[in-house]
């Protein structure tokens, strides 16, 4: 009887020994959270469509889920009377028809960069051109967070 108390007890501190351990070792074992390396917001640009021609010209209609887009556009001279040339650039409701924005009126040769700020809407440009050959790009605006960082 004494040799299986013995025994118990050896099986007793055993356990007891191991318990302790686990009970150490494991915080250091536990799995620990990656905090994501947050990034500046900032505003991402994706392309919708681009254009080029002379003349009068309506777009498709295209559909904005944020209103924000910026619109990067350049004329280039048709001929000798460049600097009498116009080009006017307008968004409009492909719902209504409305006009929702003049986004560029420009006279001669020349480029930049303009916005539109409306509300999440179904889009169609119109160019009213004359004298100039022009091209133009449309890009929407989604506000996010670049992440990056090792996980």
């Amino acid at each position: 009887m004494l040799h299986a108390a013995r025994g118990l007890t050896i099986i007793r501190l055993s356990l007891a020994a191991l318990t302790l351990a686990v009970l150490v070792c494991a915080p250091g074992c536990r799995r620990q959270d990656v905090a994501a390396a947050k990034g500046q917001p900032q505003m991402i640009w994706r392309s919708v469509g681009s254009w080029t021609g002379s003349g009068n010209r309506q777009t498709e209609s295209f559909t904005s889920d944020t209103g924000a887009l910026r619109v990067k556009w350049q004329t280039t001279s048709e001929g000798t009377s460049a600097a009498a040339g116009a080009f006017r650039l307008t968004a409009h409701s492909a719902i209504s028809g409305r006009v929702l924005q003049q986004v560029v009126e420009a006279q001669g040769t020349g480029s930049g960069t303009d916005y539109v700020s409306q509300d999440p809407h179904v889009f169609y440009m119109s160019v009213e051109s004359a004298g100039v050959d022009w091209t133009f790009s449309v890009e929407e605006g989604i506000f996010g967070e670049i992440v990056t960082g090792s996980r």
